[in-house]
């Protein structure tokens, strides 16, 4: 068992369906981590909102206001080792990380895909799934690295793909697995219970 002192930093754009599943999780105690902040690119994202109703320490870090990327990263890199932070959680975020932040956290980086990677990584990733046919889909998370959506794999959730299905069926079934997996990939790594061995991710008992 692990205490609030792993300590969560949760990069958001959007609505933040999966950081509600993380702070539910939290709240009803299967997930023992602290979120020390919450931080988005996108003002007025429904995300922040929900970081202010449970007062969890929220940011606004307008890309627009920096000269360059790698300035913009340098400024998450601070807010978030101020905050001490173990784990870097992506949810939503919707920005290619640089090699400057994935280096400063490098193997404490996670994201959540909506698919079976390595199918189907970047955009529009339930479109192509149907459009190519495919008779499954899922959700997965993740190491991050400089790979889009290539890291280390962690968990994964099967979903299968129905002939009368369209995109916004299909998401919202994988949407459902991703508010089960993430909180729990959170919780193996927040207890120690993964190991990296090159591509591979070893799960410990």
């Amino acid at each position: 068992m692990v205490s609030d002192k792993f300590i969560l930093a949760v990069l958001v754009s959007g609505r933040g369906s999966n950081l509600q599943a993380i702070i539910d999780s939290i709240e009803i105690r299967s997930l023992p981590v602290k979120i020390g902040l919450v931080i988005s690119d996108v003002k007025n994202s429904f995300a922040l909102e929900r970081a202010r109703k449970h007062n969890i320490d929220e940011l606004f870090l307008d890309p627009k206001t920096f000269p360059d990327r790698k300035n913009y990263e340098q400024a998450l890199v601070e807010q978030i080792q101020a905050k001490s932070v173990n784990l870097v959680c992506l949810a939503g975020f919707m920005r290619i990380l640089g090699k400057h932040f994935i280096n400063t956290f490098s193997d404490r980086i996670i994201n959540i895909h909506p698919s079976l990677l390595p199918a189907f990584p970047g955009l529009n990733v339930q479109k192509r799934a149907l459009e190519h046919g495919a008779r499954f889909s899922g959700c997965t998370v993740h190491y991050v690295n400089e790979e889009v959506d290539g890291g280390p794999i962690i968990l994964q959730s099967v979903v299968p793909i129905y002939d009368n299905d369209s995109e916004a069926l299909l998401s919202e079934r994988i949407l459902e697995q991703e508010h089960i997996i993430y909180p729990e990939a959170i919780r193996l790594i927040a207890e120690n219970r993964l190991t990296l061995s090159g591509r591979r991710v070893l799960h410990n008992k």
